[in-house]
């Protein structure tokens, strides 16, 4: 039988079921390892690992999406390799990820994503999560139960980035579908988490937002997308549309990682022990200690990594500038030396909030407070409209171990998980909204987007009259998302306001 140490962390789906057995087996072999035929280290002690999270001099953030078993784009050389690595930045997967960024770059754009979780703006997200985990969570109680992660947990991370980020409501699906098709972060079967071309998330979030953002700072309004695109870096510059449009994207995928595979982690706990269910139900107060402690014991994210720029240290190893090194975050918060009974949930657990499960030092996680608070919410939702929560056991006949996680490296999360909800004494169910009768389209150049407009036979046809051949136009699809108005800011001598005139009077026919 293979040892564990001898097991490939990256795809071995055996590792995947208990990656904490695998990285038990690793610190015996001492905190910082390197598995046999390996190119990489393995970090499993927590203070090992704040020091690699810290040492934001010694160690490049590069390497974050990728892991690190994925080879370098280059041959490194010398005592230190920063200049190499900023010369391939591109040819590393989401190089250009605030996630992957080192230095001023990721400084400056990480203190603008700072200004999107003040306290007032989380305030008014807060309120927001309240009335529609009311409305999802009675409906679901309503029901007798659900699929938590497909029908509630995804779906409801989606739903209050958009909203913190202000994209409009008819969009909201259309995110929420692309983030489903979507690569798996992490994949173990080395699926390229940047492939799919026009059909990735990011590309389809990407043609949104960037007509969002541009129509915006052409067009301002008042609302949370204008706020957005004039916002400025805190040395007074602005920023340019592509760096906020790759941040809008990325905070959308990170939270699918990070609050909705907290919510299935969480509520494997609870319908595991009825127990600990009872009491939370009792006491809502514990409900945060209780996520925090999971976030310990079993947070969404099992690892990040990172590249030695130049030649350090870890504890007593010797780093030379090159060595690709995995943080086992997961494991940190399960080391021994730092945790008693590491591997029970304890509520109350002193200091727990030092865990590492939204990672540490300049990249630790920037939704983390977003995080906390939409989980606990919902989870307060759930035992409030509740008076049992179990495992659907005709779903899963075998119980917890009939549960599967999703197949990531990075991630640690339930693909699926189908629960029963017994409705509490005197729960009342949302009354479902009837749903309103279609209106009437209204196209213009100044509010409609060209994808819709191209979607619609009669005014694609207007389009056609006035600019032939646009709608075979290789480059359209990356203004789908925006109106013609916004495009016309691009391309003015196209796109005249005698034009746009001329279109607008043949779309309003179309409405008589």
């Amino acid at each position: 039988m293979q040892a564990l140490i001898e097991r490939d962390y990256f795809s071995d789906h055996e590792v995947l079921k208990d990656p904490y057995a695998f990285f038990n087996a690793i610190r015996e072999q001492g905190p910082i390892y390197r598995p046999p035929g390996k190119d990489y280290y393995i970090v499993t002690g927590f203070q090992e690992a704040l020091e690699v999270l810290r040492d934001h001099d010694a160690f490049s953030a590069i390497i974050g999406l990728q892991g690190a078993s994925a080879p370098l784009p280059f041959t490194p050389h010398g005592s230190d390799i920063t200049a190499q690595i900023e010369a391939h930045r591109t040819e590393f997967a989401g190089g250009d990820q605030v996630v992957n960024l080192d230095d001023e770059p990721h400084t400056k754009l990480r203190a603008f994503i700072n200004t999107l979780f003040l306290p007032s703006r989380l305030k008014a997200s807060e309120e927001f999560i309240e009335v529609y985990c009311d409305e999802m969570v009675g409906s679901a109680v309503a029901d007798g139960g659900v699929e938590l992660i497909g029908k509630i947990a995804t779906p409801f991370v989606t739903m209050v980035v958009a909203d913190l980020l202000g994209v409009p409501m008819a969009d909201r699906q259309i995110f929420m579908d692309a983030i489903a098709k979507g690569p798996v972060p992490g994949a173990l079967d080395g699926t390229d988490p940047m492939s799919g071309g026009a059909e990735h998330p990011f590309a389809v979030m990407g043609t949104y937002f960037y007509g969002y953002l541009a129509d915006r700072r052409a067009n301002p309004q008042q609302d949370i997308l204008t706020e957005f695109a004039h916002a400025k870096y805190n040395d007074g510059s602005t920023p340019e549309l592509y760096d906020l449009v790759q941040l809008g994207m990325f905070m959308f995928g990170a939270g699918q990682d990070t609050s909705a595979k907290l919510l299935g982690n969480s509520m494997k706990y609870l319908v595991e022990d009825q127990e600990l269910q009872s009491r939370l139900r009792a006491e809502p107060k514990l409900i945060s200690a209780f996520l925090e402690e999971v976030l310990r014991i079993e947070g969404s994210t099992k690892q990040t990594a990172r590249l030695a720029r130049k030649d350090t240290k870890i504890g007593d190893v010797e780093i030379p500038a090159g060595t690709k090194i995995l943080v086992a975050l997961s494991a940190a918060n399960r080391d021994p030396k730092r945790w008693d009974d590491p591997n029970e949930l304890v509520i109350g657990r002193k200091k727990v909030a030092e865990h590492v499960g939204f990672g540490r030092g300049k990249h630790v996680c920037a939704g983390a407070p977003l995080a906390r608070v939409e989980v606990r919410v919902i989870m307060e939702k759930f035992l409030e409209m509740t008076s049992k929560i179990e495992l659907d056991l005709d779903k899963h006949p075998g119980g917890i171990s009939d549960l599967n996680y999703e197949p990531s490296f990075i991630i640690r999360g339930l693909d699926r998980m189908h629960i029963k909800l017994t409705p509490a004494e005197g729960f009342v169910a949302p009354v479902k909204q009837e749903a309103a009768p279609a209106a009437a389209k209204a196209w213009s150049t100044a509010s409609s987007r060209i994808g819709d407009l191209l979607a619609d036979d009669a005014a694609k046809a207007v389009l056609e009259k006035h600019f032939p051949g646009m709608s075979e136009n290789p480059q359209i699809g990356m203004a789908k998302g925006m109106t013609l108005r916004a495009v016309q800011a691009f391309a003015p001598d196209q796109f005249t306001s005698e034009a746009l005139d001329a279109v607008d009077a043949d779309l309003a026919n179309l409405e008589a």
